[in-house]
């Protein structure tokens, strides 16, 4: 049974809910939600509460709207997959203009939320993210380049300094740190699902890096990344953002991920290729709720 045929049909308003990608923006709005966090000491007050809600509606709204115009440009590509063709543009039951404007409006929504009971600069990054992701990512780089996730993963950090922006008016290096943990982090996350899905992605001729370069390069990129990584999960604890909770949560996580990934490059299975995703997606939820955690222990 296939991805598209064991769903159950979805009326008009769960198609346009469906297009936001709401597990993906879930994920970027907590994301975004641990810079805000941090970007606060101690007990945040009724104020910076109020502040965060709205700032957590405008990213949602402005990150459901890159969704959406994403499922619009690749409804071909879409089509072909397993993984996504049941979704609604991919099948036709929504219009390219259905799709257009629903996504113009979020974005136009949330760009206001933010401006007005946030920030401006929070309004222009969150606009900023929204052009990379859906424009420079999904039009120009994924289709041009097998680096277009290293590059376009830009966008997908922009989460925890969104957060910050909207609490504090400014970017700070403790924000910059979170965006290079997931920056880094988004390759070997990524690359580990394009291996189990590679016939998806070459019937889709989109180039991914295990179409181009192969099953055992991807599998080196991904070890070489999660070393690196590793390395960037430690920087909140040099830098003095947390103490040694966050360091040991950190050591742990970055092992696991090693070990998954030195697994994967000595011997590839599909099924190993599979945990190894699904372990890139506890690490980073866990990581940042250590982070979360330690903030307010320490």
């Amino acid at each position: 049974m296939t991805v598209a045929t064991a769903r159950l049909p979805m009326n008009v308003w769960q198609q346009f809910y469906a297009l936001t990608k709401p597990r993906v923006v879930q994920l970027i709005v907590f994301c975004a939600l641990i810079g805000m966090v941090l970007a606060v000491p101690g007990v945040p007050t009724l104020a910076e509460l109020k502040l965060g809600l709205w700032a957590c509606i405008g990213i949602w709204l402005v990150s459901g709207a890159a969704a959406a115009f994403n499922c619009l440009v690749e409804k071909t590509i879409d089509s072909k997959m397993k993984r996504t063709s049941w979704r609604p543009t991919a099948k036709g039951e929504l219009s390219d203009r259905q799709a257009l404007v629903f996504s113009a409006a979020l974005c136009a929504l949330g760009s206001f939320v933010l401006y007005v009971f946030v920030n401006p600069l929070t309004m222009w990054l969150t606009f900023a993210t929204f052009v990379g992701y859906a424009i420079i990512y999904t039009v120009i780089l994924k289709p041009l380049t097998p680096q277009n996730i290293v590059i376009g993963g830009a966008s997908g950090a922009m989460p925890p300094v969104l957060g910050w922006a909207a609490m504090t008016g400014q970017v700070g290096p403790e924000a910059l740190i979170l965006f290079l943990i997931i920056f880094l982090w988004t390759p070997p996350h990524f690359w580990a699902l394009a291996l189990y899905r590679v016939e998806d992605y070459r019937k889709s001729g989109l180039p991914m890096l295990p179409v181009t370069h192969g099953n055992e390069f991807t599998r080196l990129q991904i070890l070489l990344y999660t070393i690196v990584l590793m390395a960037s999960c430690l920087m909140p604890f040099v830098y003095g953002m947390s103490s040694w909770l966050y360091l040991a949560a950190a050591v742990v996580l970055s092992i696991g991920f090693i070990g998954y990934a030195v697994a994967l490059y000595r011997a590839y299975s599909d099924e190993l290729a599979r945990k190894t995703f699904r372990f890139s997606l506890i690490h980073l939820s866990a990581l940042f709720a250590a982070l979360l955690l330690d903030h307010y222990i320490f």
